[in-house]
């Protein structure tokens, strides 16, 4: 028996969240002490990502899959946030 294919297992922006995500939490093991809040916050907003792609593409209605596609990117808008964030306090 084969495991089964899912539509969002042929999106290559589906492929690069779940990157993004393992990249995120390796990150976070390198962080500690006053970026422990923006750590936490970039984990939650790199996991929503490919969580809202995978949601929004089973949708039927346009309109929904349009608004979960969106939330994916404001997450990944987030994720930019909180890199600056990391860049400008060293």
């Amino acid at each position: 028996m084969t495991e089964p294919v899912f539509d969002r297992d042929r999106l290559d922006v589906y492929r690069l969240a779940i990157e993004s995500v393992a990249l995120s939490f390796k990150l976070a093991k390198e962080l500690n002490g006053c970026h422990r809040h923006a750590c936490d916050q970039r984990l939650r907003a790199a996991q929503s990502i490919p969580l809202n792609i995978a949601e929004g593409n089973g949708k039927r209605s346009l309109k929904d899959r349009s608004r979960f596609l969106e939330n994916a990117r404001g997450s990944t808008l987030e994720c930019v946030a909180i890199q600056d964030i990391y860049v400008a306090t060293n």
